[in-house]
C-alpha cells in the first residue's frame, strides 16, 4: 500500500512499510519512540498502527472486544487515533512470581510458563505473531514495532520472536535506541551492534539517542566515531523533557525521593499526601498517575511501614499474585501500618481482595482460604476464568468507566456501593473511611477524581485541601503524545525514517566484529 503525506515543506513523500525499534535496555525509551512517531505518522495522515509482537508487563489494558494488551500498546494506538486492539500485541507474559508468568496470547490467557517451559511453545507463537504483523501491514499504511528487552541478549536469540528474529523474519529496518541519561551511551549503542550476527546487523539501519540534557554539539565528536566505527548514523538526539512521565512502560518516572510526576502547588493551603504501597507484583501501577495529576496531591510509592506515619490518603493497589503480596505486606509490617492508619485507605483490584476478609484461592496461590486484612467486610473467591470488562456506571454522584482485569470475584460484602452500574448491581465498597473495587481506571473520571479527593480530604482532617476544578486528565495525556509527536518531528531525521519505511535497510552496511563470532576456546 502507498499513501501520500505532506510534510512541513509541502514535498510530497510516500509511506509504506513498517520498521521495529530495538533498545539498548529495558526502558531505554522503545515504548515513547514508538509512540511519538505513531503521533507524528498520524498527524502527516498516514494510516498508522503500533505492534508489540511480545510484552512482559503487569501494566495492562481491557480492548472494546474483551481481549488483554499492554498499557504502553494502548497509549500508542491513542497516539495514531485508535482504539486499542488485541492485534497491537499478540503476546502478553504476566510474571506472577520470579519463575513463572502468565500467557496472554492474542488477548486471552492459556496458561502458566517458566522461563524455560515458554522457549518449548515460541515456534507455535512466532506463525500468530507474523499472521498477526502481516494483517496489521495489509490494513495500515505504516506499522511501528517495538522490541522487548535488549535485541542482544544472546542467550535469547535462537527462539527469540520479538526482536532481530522478528525483524529477521518480517525484513524490517531496525533502529536501536539508548538512553543516554544512564552513562555509556556510545558503549551501548555498539556493543548492541556488535553482539549481533551479521544477517542482524544488515537490518540495524541507525540509532537513536534518548533523554540528553545539554548542548547537543557535546555531543557531536561521539556521534560522528559512533558513525566511523559502525558505518551507520544516529538519525537523532531527543532531549529530556520532564513532563514525559504518565503511562511508564517498565518503571513509573518518578523524582529520587520517590515522588510521582512533578506536583503542582496546592489551590488551598494544604497538601494532600498519597502514600502508594509498591507491592513486588504491583500491577497497573499506572493507575495512581491521575492523582498524580492533581494540584496539591503528593504521591509516592513506599515500601516500608514509617513511610505511612504521615501519609493522608493510603493507596494498596493491583498485583498479579495477590496472596503472595499480602504475605509481603505482614511480613514487612506494612499490613500492620494500614492497619492502624486512620485516614482514608483505598484498594484497587488486588489490593481491594487484600483489604477484604477472606480470599479463596485455588487459582494464582493455590493457597485455599487466606485471611485479609479485614478492613472490609468482604469475601473473595477466585475463579479460573479472568474477568475481562470495559464497564460503566456511577461512583460519588458522578458518571464513570474502567476497565477490569482479574480472576477475584465478591461473593458476600457488607458495606455501601462505591461503584452503581446502570442495572443497580454494586460494583466496590465504601465503608467509613476505606474503599475498594476491582476497577482501574476509575480514578481517571475527572469528576468522580475530584469527588473522591473531597472524600479522602475530608476523611483525612485536611480541610484546607482543594482540589483543582479544572485537571483533564484525558487531555494530560494527549498533550504528552503531542510532546512526544514534537520531539520526533523536531529532532529525528524523518527523512530517514520515511526512507526506510518505504524502502528498508539500506544494502550493504558494514559488519562489525565480533558479529556473532564464536567465543574464542
Amino acid at each position: 500500500m502507498m499513501s501520500a503525506g505532506t510534510d512541513n515543506e509541502g514535498v510530497l513523500r510516500t509511506v509504506s512499510g513498517a520498521l521495529l525499534i530495538a533498545g539498548t535496555t529495558s526502558d531505554a525509551g522503545k515504548s515513547v519512540l514508538v509512540a511519538g512517531l505513531c503521533r507524528w505518522l498520524a498527524r502527516e495522515g498516514v494510516r498508522t498502527a503500533p505492534f508489540k509482537a511480545q510484552n512482559m508487563s503487569n501494566n495492562s489494558v481491557v480492548t472494546r472486544d474483551g481481549g488483554e494488551i499492554g498499557r504502553a500498546q494502548a497509549l500508542q494506538a491513542a497516539a495514531c487515533g485508535l482504539e486499542p486492539s488485541v492485534r497491537f500485541n499478540p503476546v502478553l507474559l504476566k510474571p506472577g512470581g520470579d519463575r513463572s508468568s502468565q500467557v496472554v496470547v492474542l488477548g486471552k490467557a492459556v496458561g502458566e510458563v517458566s522461563a524455560l517451559s515458554y522457549r518449548e511453545r515460541k515456534a507455535g507463537l512466532m506463525e500468530i505473531v507474523l499472521s498477526t504483523l502481516e494483517s496489521l501491514r495489509d490494513d495500515y499504511e505504516a506499522v511501528v514495532c517495538e522490541g522487548a528487552g535488549s535485541p542482544a541478549e544472546i542467550n535469547l536469540r535462537a527462539d527469540d520472536i520479538a526482536n532481530m528474529g522478528l525483524a529477521r523474519a518480517a525484513d524490517l529496518p531496525v533502529l536501536v535506541v539508548g538512553d543516554i541519561d544512564r552513562g555509556g551511551i556510545f558503549a551501548h549503542l555498539f556493543g548492541t551492534l556488535a553482539l549481533l550476527d551479521a544477517a542482524d546487523q544488515a537490518l540495524v539501519a541507525g540509532f537513536v539517542v534518548n533523554k540528553f540534557r545539554g548542548d547537543p554539539a557535546l555531543l557531536e565528536p561521539g556521534l560522528g566515531q559512533l558513525r566511523s566505527l559502525t558505518g551507520r548514523p544516529v538519525l537523532g538526539v531527543l532531549p529530556w523533557r520532564e513532563e514525559l512521565w504518565l503511562d511508564a512502560e517498565d518503571s513509573l518516572s518518578y523524582t529520587a525521593d520517590g515522588v510521582i510526576g512533578r506536583p503542582a502547588p496546592p489551590h488551598g493551603d494544604q497538601w494532600l499526601r498519597v502514600a502508594v504501597v509498591r507491592l513486588p507484583r504491583i500491577s497497573n501501577a499506572t493507575d495512581v498517575e491521575a492523582l498524580a495529576c492533581e494540584p496539591g496531591v503528593s504521591v509516592r510509592f513506599v515500601t516500608e511501614p514509617s513511610r505511612l506515619a504521615d501519609a493522608d490518603l493510603v493507596v494498596v493497589p493491583g498485583s498479579k499474585a495477590t496472596v503472595e503480596d499480602l504475605k509481603w505486606l505482614r511480613a514487612n509490617g506494612l499490613a500492620e501500618a494500614i492497619g492502624r492508619h486512620d485516614g482514608p485507605v483505598l484498594g484497587i483490584c488486588g489490593g481491594f481482595q487484600m483489604l477484604g476478609r477472606t480470599i479463596e484461592d485455588a487459582v494464582e496461590s493455590r493457597a485455599g482460604t487466606v485471611d485479609g486484612l479485614g478492613l472490609l467486610d468482604v469475601d473473595f473467591r477466585f475463579e479460573p476464568d479472568k474477568t475481562l470488562h470495559r464497564p460503566h456506571g456511577r461512583a460519588l454522584g458522578e458518571p464513570v468507566t474502567g476497565y477490569e482485569i482479574h480472576h477475584g470475584r465478591v461473593v458476600r460484602q457488607t458495606g455501601d456501593n462505591l461503584v452503581t452500574l446502570p442495572d443497580g448491581t454494586p460494583e466496590g465498597v465504601l465503608s467509613g473511611r476505606v474503599a475498594g473495587t476491582h476497577w482501574h481506571g476509575l480514578l481517571e473520571n475527572d469528576g468522580f477524581r475530584r469527588a473522591f479527593l473531597r472524600w479522602a480530604a475530608g476523611h483525612a482532617g485536611r480541610d484546607g485541601f482543594t482540589p483543582a476544578s479544572d485537571t483533564d486528565f484525558a487531555g494530560r495525556r494527549a498533550a504528552q503524545l503531542d510532546v512526544l509527536g514534537d520531539l520526533v518531528a523536531d529532532h529525528l531525521d524523518t527523512d530517514a525514517v520515511r526512507a526506510l519505511l518505504e524502502r528498508g535497510a539500506p544494502a550493504g552496511l558494514r559488519v562489525v566484529p565480533p558479529a556473532g563470532a564464536p567465543p574464542i576456546a
